[in-house]
């Protein structure tokens, strides 16, 4: 006979493997063609919102995995906010202005952007960018991130720019807007100023010169010492040779002793401290001091340049240290923001003797036409054979690098537009400590950053970006920018773009009427910088969560990598302290980068850049959202290929379990079948147990953004508890059973609650498989189109809290634990083949030997062998002897029995097995 005809075996189409790659598709698909994420929105309105504000990622590439682990977190957040019953819209939004588009465009055409047509020009970025996020927009999509996706934030789109340019009129009015000359980051190779945002520090390796200053006027300090008509140097130190054109003064510490050395031919003075570490350096064995001063005492002592007809004034300065160099600082007011500053106090003018592409100027005499690097060696081979070299050092330091051509830049003193952050610094900080930073590190990260900001450079030398929007008399140069128009240019803008401040004349820019407030003049002309793209993406919050209803200001949360608190976290709360107060979000949440498995930075020089399409094209995109939870995300995650495959095993449990789920419930009707809780077998109210202590843990680790907590807790749920555990014990109920019997329909009414439940817990992450479990569910809870059109579940407090079912159970387990053991040495020792093959005799005592005869029939189904005896024991420990079962094997349940074939028709079956068929 066939016995698998009688057996009540999975019945179902939920596919063996799981080809996500192919079979994700049409989840997109189905999620589009039933517009689920607008019936999430509905099924939600008018309830409790959370609005995550979308960073806009660059639109001038395929995405990577940064990109990638930054969408899907987001992602995570939203869709278990909106299982939790909130409001979730999620705009998308793309940074479409800058650099690297112009540079794109550029390299695309082959021409010279100084001599193309500026709307030409412009036209051709935005084309550009368009066709990248149409790019990215499918790419991300692909991931299952749900969105407004086709109603995205565009920083190009004119009404974004002119809720840019009223932030920016706000500020201005407010009086933080300001134009000056001050050394600011400058990029040559880009041809423009930067903002600190834009910097990254790399490793560089160069030559660090001790340089002699010839002391011209000593305001008679030395006059009474016995020099022996030795001339005296004062010796600076520096890093940057390139910068010495630039030199008009020397800074020491008024509060620091400097010694005069005589080293032979000559005197030197330099800081007492550094006297010893600096002769060492230059090999200088002879020498002694002959005078000490305090560096106040040197002030105004004038000394002559060593190549250039000037002089170098000693000034003081509180930035001087004794960390390096000789304590007496080269001073080059126009490469420096300190020096800048200190020169300010001695009215000492600013000289940049560097121009826009990096090369020296007239001002720097015999070495004008140089490119700044390529003047270090000429620099330094004219103060050698001059007699103003004192020596030479080998060094490496971190040195600022543009973060997007990745080439050095320089310190160079220009006019620029500044936001006056140390007009409102005391309100950023207070802001700061109104936010919730997760992690908590967060919070002394972006504090300390803007404590010790400078003024934020807000104006860049580019064509492609948002105009400022200010005006300069012709007649008194004084700026023009008022309530007025500022309202005017938003409107034309609001209406044509922000190309009409390249296209239209002065004229129809201006409202009509407008003269100068200082001088009546009627003529002006308009600016010609652009601002800094972080002003454009640090106004995405005016613009994005003030001009929809559905939205609110300040939003929820921020979540981008941990690079940003130096960028978008900052620019936007700055922008909006500077015109409203205070913090546009209310909690930060920060991921690291992604590396490779070895921990490396990824770059194409090393080989070792993975693409998140590759991943999606092979393993699926739920494998890539699993990786995105699998570790702490709040550090760098790594990623390989090998790191995937393991993930692949991780999903295939998860996948497999409610694939068992699936096929164990094809008969199951919880309308008709469902077994009241008082009615189910105590195993399964156990589960049940175990299911609500799964969702509250969860549940809170997903309140916590801890989703690496809730991978590992849904894994061992689905390992431990389920397939080791409850399934394993299950298969006989569900597989020999009845099919209408009591106690099968009890495990199936647990079961049919763990797979509810569970798909909802994984939706959030495992979106895709969480849906095609859903849609394989013959009875869907409250006929739910989608997982995401379901309430998340609740926990069951009086289930969760019942200790007595939990200590009993967990003293089962326990003894399971030791029987497996003496199971599995059984098994080693050909004794038996699988656990049905044995009879185990357990010898206790006293209490332990009550609780395993009081529980005898319940243990005989958990430890899954064919007979159980209960003996006395001689030990306080409980003692297991494994032997061969009595009797022989029913063919159809494979448990044996002494009473196999006791029934009318010789069958070879056990007498439980004999009804079941009988019945049949």
């Amino acid at each position: 006979m066939d016995w698998s005809q009688t057996l009540n075996l999975p019945k179902t189409d939920f596919p063996m493997r799981a080809n996500l790659a192919q079979r994700e598709p049409e989840f997109l698909k189905f999620w589009e063609e039933r517009r689920i994420f607008e019936k999430m929105l509905k099924k939600n309105k008018g309830v409790k919102k959370f609005i995550l504000h979308d960073g806009p990622p660059y639109a001038n590439g395929d995405i990577h995995l940064g990109h990638a682990l930054n969408k899907v977190l987001k992602d995570i957040v939203n869709k278990y906010k909106a299982l939790r019953g909130y409001y979730t819209p999620y705009i998308p939004g793309w940074d479409t202005h800058g650099l690297p588009i112009e540079q794109q465009v550029i390299k695309q055409l082959g021409v010279n952007r100084h001599e193309i047509d500026a709307i030409e020009f412009r036209k051709k970025c935005k084309e550009f960018a368009l066709n990248y996020i149409d790019i990215q927009r499918n790419q991300f999509k692909r991931l299952g991130v749900f969105g407004e996706w086709e109603n995205p934030y565009m920083t190009l789109d004119p009404k974004f720019e002119a809720r840019q340019i009223r932030v920016f009129g706000e500020m201005a009015k407010k009086g933080y807007i300001y134009k000056g000359l001050k050394p600011v980051y400058w990029c040559p190779s880009c041809e423009t100023a930067l903002a600190e945002a834009e910097i990254e520090y790399q490793e560089d390796k160069t030559y660090s010169i001790y340089v002699k200053f010839e002391v011209i006027n000593d305001k008679g300090l030395f006059t009474n010492l016995n020099l022996g008509g030795k001339k005296v140097y004062i010796v600076i130190w520096t890093t940057t040779t390139w910068t010495l054109p630039g030199n008009l003064a020397i800074a020491l510490n008024a509060d620091f002793d400097y010694s005069l050395i005589d080293v032979g031919k000559e005197i030197l003075i330099m800081a007492t401290g550094l006297v010893e570490r600096v002769m060492k350096t230059n090999k200088i064995e002879d020498y002694k001091e002959i005078a000490r001063f305090k560096g106040k005492e040197l002030e105004y002592v004038e000394c002559k340049h060593p190549f250039l007809d000037r002089t170098s004034l000693v000034i003081l300065g509180e930035h001087v240290t004794l960390e390096a160099g000789t304590g007496c600082v080269h001073t080059a007011p126009g490469h420096g923001e300190e020096d800048f500053e200190v020169c300010q106090r001695y009215n000492i003018p600013v000289i940049v003797p560097v121009d826009n592409k990096g090369y020296l100027t007239q001002e720097a005499g015999k070495f004008a036409g140089l490119f700044y690097e390529d003047s270090n060696k000429e620099i330094a081979k004219e103060l050698e054979s001059s007699g103003h070299l004192l020596g030479v050092e080998k060094i490496t330091h971190q040195y600022p690098h543009c973060w997007r051509c990745k080439n050095p830049v320089i310190f160079r003193a220009t006019e620029q537009w500044f936001a006056s952050v140390k007009g409102f610094r005391e309100e950023a900080l207070k802001a700061v400590d109104s936010v919730k930073w997760v992690p908590e590190w967060g919070r002394d990260r972006i504090y300390n950053m803007i404590a010790d900001r400078q003024d934020w450079c807000i104006s860049r030398q580019r064509i492609w970006g948002v105009p400022i929007p200010i005006f300069y008399c012709k007649n008194c140069r004084k700026e023009l920018i008022t309530d007025e128009t500022i309202d005017h240019i938003a409107k034309i803008f609001e209406r044509e773009g922000s190309d009409a401040w390249f296209s239209k004349d002065v004229k129809e820019l201006l409202p009509k009427g407008i003269k100068c407030p200082s001088c009546g003049c009627e003529e002006f002309e308009k600016e010609t910088d652009i601002m800094d793209v972080w002003f454009d993406s640090g106004s995405s919050h005016a613009y994005v969560l003030e001009s929809r209803e559905d939205l609110e200001w300040p939003c929820d949360m921020y979540l981008e990598g941990n690079d940003q608190y130096r960028g978008w976290f900052q620019s936007s709360l700055l922008t909006a302290v500077a015109t409203k107060g205070r913090a546009p979000y209310k909690i930060v949440l920060t991921h690291g980068f992604v590396v490779d498995g070895e921990g490396k930075k990824m770059s194409k020089s090393e080989g070792n850049v993975i693409s998140p399409l590759d991943i999606i094209g092979e393993f699926g995109a739920d494998i890539l959202r699993l990786w995105c939870v699998s570790a702490d995300y709040t550090t760098d995650m790594r990623i390989s290929k090998e790191i995937i495959k393991q993930l692949t095993e991780i999903y295939r449990k998860i996948r497999n379990t409610a694939r068992f789920l699936l096929g164990n419930l094809y008969d199951f009707d919880p309308a008709t079948d469902k077994v009241p809780y008082e009615n189910l077998k105590e195993i399964d109210r156990w589960a049940l147990q175990r299911l609500n202590l799964l969702v509250d843990k969860v549940t809170k680790a997903y309140e916590e953004y801890d989703y690496n907590q809730v991978y590992h807790l849904i894994h061992n749920f689905c390992v431990v508890d389920m397939s080791n555990l409850y399934l394993d014990i299950n298969k006989d109920r569900l597989y020999a059973s009845k099919s209408t019997s009591i106690d099968r329909r009890s495990a199936q009414t647990v079961m049919y609650e763990i797979l509810v439940t569970l798909t909802k817990l994984i939706a959030p992450i495992l979106s895709f498989t969480a849906e095609e479990v859903w849609q394989f569910m013959k009875y869907k809870e409250n006929d739910a189109e989608s997982v995401f059109l379901t309430d998340w579940p609740k926990v069951n407090e009086e289930i969760l809290n019942d200790g007595k079912l939990k200590a009993k159970w967990e003293k089962i387990i326990d003894i399971k634990d030791i029987v497996a053991k003496q199971l599995e040495i059984a098994r080693n020792g050909k004794l038996i083949g699988s656990s049905l093959d044995a009879k185990v005799r357990i010898l206790a005592k006293g209490d332990q030997k009550k609780f395993l005869e009081e529980n005898k029939d319940i243990l005989e189904e958990v430890l899954i062998v064919s007979q159980l005896e209960i003996a006395e024991g001689t030990q306080d420990e409980i003692k297991v002897e494994v032997y061969k079962a009595d009797g022989a094997k029913c063919e159809r349940c494979w448990k044996y029995s002494p009473m196999v074939g006791a029934n009318s028709e010789n069958l070879a079956v056990c007498p439980r097995c004999y009804e079941v068929v009988s019945a049949k």
